[in-house]
């Protein structure tokens, strides 16, 4: 089997393109060419000219075939645009989920077709399940597996689907920025650290002696590195950037921020306020340039709606269904309701409120390990 390795130079992507080749799998190693201003010096981020120079170090010595692919023009389209006029607008993007939309799986895809390779393979930690385990049945009784604890509406006929389930380190699971992912694209895809744990990884790494093993994890939004996003949004358009009043609940202004592209919901920081108990970001209000601010418990929501759906393990609802959810990569699923709209829309209601939901942000469906799908906030409700 042939197998296109999507390789960033980092220690998860160098030990899986490894584990392939352990596998017995003919193994071609790709880069992303994303941005032209990034700095090329820093090794903690995953799109720098210096970490595409460590994947080429390391597939010399897996001894298997590497390539570069120029994706600069899609990556600032889908990308660096819609994050930067996210935050001009008041919204909280991700842009990590971004690229697994519009980039990553797509090139992967196209290049695997190109170079005759029959799987494509990243280093996220999660697991792809073969949908013939999984026969997807029509709305109820009885419910299928994934779905239980749920009050049926699943609209589905009798076919097969692939599932998209956590990685086994529950510290390092990515599956919240996978839920994007196609039937299409779960089909030709290997995850090889689904299984492992990052210490195991970091291990195997060290014993082979790659260039990744010491390379720092990357923490930083990849495009804007060491920089503050603060600074990298001002330099794109410095005209959309105006101040405007911060008004409390009470609707007195107490005030003045420096433009709503600098804040998201929840900050507490760097806001401006001299007072006597904290304030946080509670909403932003584009239109009128406006940041309302309250108490920690003013920034507790339950109730939110939810567009951009994307489903996995289902095609879709047609009536309520009870899942666990979470709204950020790294925090811990709650159970949750999910009631379907008009327009392609769900109301994601929390059995007890969560810490500052944002528009922009994902908010992603679980039973058990298996990802449900997930979309993106649109709105949320005031105060419950």
């Amino acid at each position: 089997m042939k197998a296109l390795v999507a390789m960033s130079g980092g220690v998860d992507s160098s030990v899986a393109a490894y584990l392939l080749k352990k596998q017995g799998c003919e193994v071609i190693g790709l880069s992303f060419e994303l941005w032209d201003q990034r700095d090329i010096k820093n090794l903690n981020v995953c799109c720098s000219v210096e970490t595409i120079n460590i994947a080429k170090e390391v597939a010399k010595k897996l001894n298997i075939e590497h390539y570069t692919i120029d994706v600069r023009d899609a990556f600032y389209r889908y990308i660096i645009e819609e994050f930067c006029n996210s935050y001009i607008s008041g919204i909280t993007p991700n842009p990590c989920i971004l690229c697994n939309k519009f980039i990553k799986f797509k090139f992967l895809i196209e290049k695997a077709k190109e170079l005759g390779a029959d799987v494509i393979a990243t280093g996220h930690y999660a697991r792809v399940v073969n949908s013939s385990k999984f026969k997807v049945q029509s709305s109820n009784p009885p419910l299928p597996p994934f779905a239980k604890g749920g009050r049926g509406g699943i609209n589905s006929s009798l076919v097969t689907r692939h599932s998209l389930l956590k990685g086994v380190d529950p510290k390092k699971d990515q599956s919240y920025v996978l839920y994007v992912m196609t039937q299409e694209e779960l089909s030709k895809t290997i995850f090889p650290l689904g299984e492992l744990t990052k210490d195991k990884t970091r291990n195997i790494a060290s014993e082979l002696g790659l260039a990744s093993a010491i390379r720092p994890e990357s923490q930083e939004i990849c495009f804007v590195g060491n920089k503050n996003y603060i600074d990298f949004i001002r330099s794109f358009a410095p005209e959309a950037l105006k101040p405007g009043p911060i008004i409390n609940t009470g609707g007195k202004v107490i005030g003045e921020h420096q433009g709503v592209a600098f804040y998201t919901i929840g900050q507490r920081k760097r806001l401006g306020i001299s007072t006597l108990r904290p304030y946080y970001v509670i909403d932003i209000h584009k239109q009128k340039n406006t940041i309302i601010v309250g108490s920690k418990e003013d920034a507790m929501k339950k109730t939110f709606i939810v567009k951009g759906l994307n489903y996995i393990s289902i095609e879709s609802i047609t009536c309520q269904l009870k899942v666990t959810a979470k709204i950020r990569s790294m925090m811990k699923e709650s159970p949750a309701t999910i009631i379907p709209e008009e327009n392609q829309r769900v109301i994601v209601e929390f059995s007890h409120p969560q810490w500052a939901p944002a528009p922009g942000q994902s908010a992603v469906f679980y039973n058990g390990d298996m990802v449900i799908g997930g979309g993106i906030i649109e709105s949320v409700s005031p105060l419950f």
